[in-house]
């Protein structure tokens, strides 16, 4: 599956049907009247997040969204048919913007949430809506109302309960392979990570998401590597996993490096909470480790976790630290009661 987490569509409401100007004739009947019926509505554009989708690789392909027009009115006081809405389905963690990209126009955080964000045009009067005592035969009736229609963008942010960052080479892949089932590609060269990859990680009873990114270079807000855009994956996440590699040139530089970025890109990620994690510890013997683990100290980190991607040392104590920052129920444990309880649900019956 491809990774797209911004696209570019144009949205158009159905525009409302016309209203039509008719009058009754039939057979013995000498004074009919008007009978025009009113145009029907226009369709509505709506957005719903679906469960299963994590990117938006198919807005790439259909880019046009046009909801159908409203029927037109008919003789013999007949409405016309009222159009039927187009659903859009997104992935949860979408956000509809301006086609500028300035304003957030819609969020979608929750499994099932719908916004109808273009509403169809009303139909128009027909002729026998005009009817009065001083307007026996009207012939005037209204069209329908016109259309909304607007270029969008799309942008996903993957929604993780952690969120797992550091340099190029930092051992992010086999981290999130140790710990999860996610199979990402690992290999012995920079940037082996080119999208976002989501696991579930399952300890200690618990259940919760964590969101690996490419890696991070200096320079990366102003363009560098691959850039700080997928940084906006883990603006959501309630704590960070900050990867060092204990076998890089000066793992406290590398610290400082990505702080630096996190900074250059705001959305408060330097102030969410960090949990360091010296990786690689099974190329180093307990000295190494010890005196990087206090340079980091030193270079501003609270606590140091010793840790091995390969091996799965130090997992343990990382991961208990992690769930001190999750709620008591994270988005997947809910959606887990809420099976079990539609599955317990007895049929009904009327004894």
């Amino acid at each position: 599956m491809h990774f797209l987490d911004q696209a570019k569509i144009y949205i158009k409401s159905g525009q409302g049907g016309p209203g039509a100007v008719s009058f009754r004739r039939e057979k013995y009947v000498e004074y009919g009247g008007p009978d025009g019926g009113n145009g029907g509505k226009g369709g509505d554009i709506v957005f719903e997040a679906e469960q299963g989708l994590n990117t938006l690789i198919d807005f790439r392909y259909a880019q046009h969204f046009k909801a159908k027009r409203g029927g037109h009115g008919m003789g013999r006081d007949r409405t016309g048919a009222g159009a039927d809405d187009l659903v859009i389905k997104v992935p949860v963690g979408t956000q509809i913007l301006s086609e500028d990209k300035e304003d957030i126009l819609a969020d979608f955080t929750e499994v099932g949430q719908r916004v109808v964000f273009l509403e169809g045009g009303q139909g128009g009067r027909g002729n026998a809506s005009y009817k009065s005592s001083t307007n026996r035969a009207p012939r005037q009736h209204q069209p329908g109302e016109p259309a909304e229609e607007m270029w969008v963008w799309l942008r996903l942010k993957l929604l993780a309960d952690v969120g797992l960052l550091g340099l190029p080479n930092a051992g992010k892949s086999t981290f999130i392979n140790q710990i999860t089932n996610a199979k990402a590609k690992v290999g012995d060269y920079a940037f082996t990570t080119l999208v976002p990859k989501l696991g579930v990680v399952h300890h200690k009873g618990r259940e919760f998401v964590i969101a690996d990114i490419p890696g991070l270079i200096e320079g990366a807000s102003e363009g560098a590597g691959i850039g700080d855009r997928f940084l906006g994956h883990i603006e959501r996440c309630r704590v960070l996993i900050h990867l060092v590699d204990i076998a890089g040139p000066d793992p406290a530089d590398a610290m400082k490096t990505v702080q630096d970025e996190l900074a250059a890109h705001g959305e408060g990620l330097v102030d969410k909470p960090q949990l360091i994690a010296l990786n690689k510890t099974d190329l180093a013997d307990d000295e190494l480790v010890a005196g990087f683990a206090e340079e980091l100290a030193d270079a501003g980190a609270e606590r140091v976790f010793a840790v091995s991607g390969a091996t799965g040392d130090g997992m343990e104590e990382l991961l208990n630290a992690v769930l001190s920052y999750l709620p008591d129920r994270t988005s997947t444990e809910t959606n887990a009661v809420e099976e079990e309880n539609v599955d317990e649900a007895k049929p009904w019956s009327p004894i």
